[in-house]
């Protein structure tokens, strides 16, 4: 399952086993330029989380460069810019939900067609989460499908 968690509170948590399959983005807007970037995630091997694409709609400070890392493709297309071929492979990352940045993560990996949840929906603004793959019982499962926490059945 994908876990979103509370770093100081593993009782607050997200899962997904559908965001492992299908893959997930984590959306959020650029604190400089103010334009919403999208960074794609699936999982890769060793229950490792591999980012390969980002999608946005101008630069902004932070923003991969095409020419910074070999492999990189670059492609333009209506409304902005993706680069693709990243292959960042992590364990675990954190987000902190932002007061501004309106972070949300979908399910799947077309942001066009996912729906979005806002993560300050379910964690309070400035909240450092893991994001990381990891097993889950299937009571565990369950019972996040019934309150509500599975982001498989919201």
């Amino acid at each position: 399952m994908l876990s979103v968690t509370n770093r100081k509170n593993n009782k607050e948590s997200l899962i997904s086993k559908q965001a492992v399959s299908s893959g997930f983005i984590i959306s959020y807007t650029h604190s400089v330029n103010k334009g919403r970037i999208h960074d794609y995630y699936e999982a890769a091997e060793y229950n490792e989380l591999l980012m390969d694409r980002s999608r946005f709609v101008s630069y902004g400070a932070g923003i991969i460069e095409p020419d910074e890392e070999e492999n990189l493709e670059f492609e333009v297309f209506d409304g902005g810019y993706e680069i693709h071929g990243m292959n960042r492979i992590k364990k675990q990352f954190l987000v902190a939900v932002g007061t501004i940045a309106d972070h949300t993560i979908a399910v799947g990996n077309d942001i066009e067609i996912s729906k979005e949840y806002r993560l300050d929906a379910f964690f309070r603004q400035q909240t450092s989460l893991i994001l990381e793959i990891k097993r889950i019982s299937l009571l565990k499962y369950i019972t996040k499908s019934v309150t509500g926490r599975n982001l498989d059945t919201l």
